[in-house]
């Protein structure tokens, strides 16, 4: 089967690599399904991938554990949330738990314990404390943490 003309008016595999790298750091995986879109023999996918981590531009480990320093600073989330969400950006199952090893152990108690204040002085206007509980439950769940942190964060007297 006959591979399409090459899209870019024929810039190479690297230089397509490049422009898509340029905005922001992708995996491996990312780099090279663009360059597939982009109708590159697998043998040119292959040597721009190895150049590039040659280079040091595309390297899993870095965007990995990059991703989770950032993801923890800006918008906590458990590990499991950080985990799925190295997933959907294809990072393999051995980088994201050596990534996920550099998070320190209280963590994650402390990012729950974070949000679920943010979610407190956020609701604190509500009447029905019980509702608020759930509220604050519901949006600890849906960043990702388990039933067991919630509850440590929840038991937790308010300051």
């Amino acid at each position: 089967m006959a591979r399409k003309q090459k899209k870019e008016g024929g810039r190479s595999a690297y230089d397509t690599a490049l422009a898509y790298l340029t905005p922001k750091a992708r995996t491996v995986r990312e780099v090279e399904l663009k360059l597939d879109e982009g109708c590159y023999s697998e043998g040119e996918i292959m040597q721009t991938i190895e150049r590039l981590q040659a280079a040091g531009i595309l390297n899993d480990e870095k965007y990995a554990s990059d991703f989770v320093e950032s993801r923890l600073r800006t918008k906590p989330v458990s590990r499991f949330r950080l985990s799925e969400q190295l997933r959907g950006h294809y990072v393999p199952d051995d980088v994201i738990d050596a990534a996920l090893r550099a998070v320190p152990d209280d963590t994650e108690f402390e990012n729950a314990r974070a949000v679920a204040e943010k979610y407190m002085r956020q609701f604190d206007k509500m009447d029905d404390e019980e509702e608020k509980r759930r509220r604050v439950y519901a949006r600890l769940r849906t960043r990702g943490f388990s039933h067991e942190t919630i509850t440590a964060v929840m038991r937790e007297p308010e300051e």
